[in-house]
């Protein structure tokens, strides 16, 4: 198992020791270095990652700030000099928290925990997803719910779960990747329009700039999908 990470700090030095360290370990995949948050931003918009290094005491965006905005959290190592953060980190769910300076110890300590909790979650996952003519049966919570097709918006991919996106309720979250259920649904109602989203064409009313409006949220098209999408646009849109 490779666990995709990706590091945070202001700080060009530790920035570099913590890179020096992920490439010391092999079962780590270094997928970005970056000095700020809107850097790191940028990069998970179009390339979710498994865990994350943070620097807490950054300009402009702190890192605990940066981690209580993500929409999608990975596992999250904070990192700093400061240890006052401690509590504040652990309430944002974090990992652990490691103070500079980072010996290799601490931080093999830190990324065991990360593997130990994404070994345990594979162990317990269900890759189960059975289908009707128009339901979706998914586990939730230790329960199987049903899930009407013409309810689902969208379903979009959070690391090893999914989240099913519901015109009248709150998202459904379950541990299934994007693929498998992709290939469960019907191909003429669902389309994967990104890495990350599939959307239900009949939901599709709003495009915004190659990205599909609902209601706040903008979600793009990537671009290996692009033409598929433009053939959906022009035969519903354009006609």
């Amino acid at each position: 198992m490779r666990i995709k990470c990706l590091a945070i700090d202001d700080e060009p030095l530790a920035l570099q020791q913590i890179s020096a360290y992920i490439d010391r370990t092999p079962f780590l995949e270094k997928m970005a270095l970056c000095q700020s948050a809107y850097e790191a931003i940028e990069f998970t918009d179009q390339q979710p990652v498994d865990l994350m290094f943070v620097d807490i005491n950054m300009p402009d965006l702190n890192g605990l700030d940066f981690v209580k905005s993500l929409k999608n959290k990975p596992f999250i190592i904070f990192t700093t000099a400061y240890s006052e953060y401690a509590l504040e980190g652990f309430k944002v769910d974090a990992v652990d928290y490691i103070l500079k300076p980072i010996s290799y110890d601490e931080f093999l300590r830190a990324v065991n925990k990360v593997r130990d909790r994404m070994a345990a979650t594979a162990a317990v996952t269900s890759e189960t997803v059975t289908m009707n003519k128009e339901s979706l049966f998914v586990k939730s919570e230790y329960k199987l719910v049903r899930i009407q097709l013409s309810d689902i918006k969208y379903i979009e991919s959070a690391n090893e779960y999914i989240q099913i996106h519901l015109d009248t309720d709150k998202p459904i979250t379950t541990l299934v990747r994007l693929k498998t259920i992709e290939a469960e649904l019907p191909k003429d109602k669902f389309m994967r329009v990104h890495r990350s989203f599939i959307v239900n064409l009949d939901k599709v009313k709003v495009i915004d700039r190659n990205r599909i409006v609902f209601d706040k949220v903008y979600i793009p098209v990537g671009d290996q999908y692009k033409d598929e999408f433009q053939k959906f646009v022009d035969k519903t849109f354009l006609v």
